[in-house]
């Protein structure tokens, strides 16, 4: 469908409606049979206020939360920010952490990218860089660049930032695949 220039729903793999109702329309579809993506993108359109929805952060978290239930990691990962951030909930650290280790303990690379940060803010330099090397690993540039500034200033070391570099490299060349190319080109020359 790409090499047509089609741009299919991820769900159903028909080509994505060119207005926001049928766009709407067809994720509500999904919800009704309690698909997690399609309640945790639901979320994310309530939290941006795209689609035509008003912008309701409230709803968005409560979307997260029934997708969560269901299985979606991405939906724990919102909540892990939405608790951080005290959008749409009281604002709890705690609970951010907890929803962020649960994303990243299934392998979301944000997530534990988010947990060494707050390691990192609370003085846990041991561990922030665990965090960073694990993400890093994952094929995060983010987080091998904060290694890197943690290495400059002197609360990492050398053979940890040259782990996480390699591990990083390893990611980035398993990665590498002739169909990657060509979305990357296709999305490029789409503007997208």
């Amino acid at each position: 469908a790409a090499k047509r220039g089609m741009v299919d729903c991820p769900f159903c793999r028909t080509p994505e409606p060119d207005n926001n109702a049928a766009v709407l329309e067809m994720i509500q579809g999904r919800v009704a049979k309690k698909d997690p993506a399609a309640i945790s993108l639901l979320g994310q359109k309530y939290f941006q206020g795209d689609l035509g929805l008003q912008k309701d952060v409230r709803k968005a978290v409560e979307l997260y939360t029934e997708a969560a239930e269901l299985g979606s990691i991405g939906a724990l990962s919102n909540l892990g920010v939405a608790y951080h951030r005290g959008d749409g909930v009281q604002q709890d650290k705690e609970k951010s952490v907890e929803f962020s280790t649960k994303a990243a303990m299934q392998g979301h690379v944000e997530s534990r990218f988010n947990l060494g940060c707050h390691d990192l803010h609370k003085g846990n330099h041991d561990r922030a860089v665990r965090h960073f090397q694990i993400s890093a690993k994952m094929g995060h540039k983010i987080s091998l660049d904060a290694i890197k500034k943690m290495l400059m200033a002197g609360v990492a070391t050398k053979e940890q930032y040259t782990q996480a570099l390699k591990g990083y490299q390893k990611a980035m060349e398993e990665m590498k695949s002739h169909g990657r190319d060509e979305a990357k080109s296709l999305r490029e020359k789409q503007g997208l």
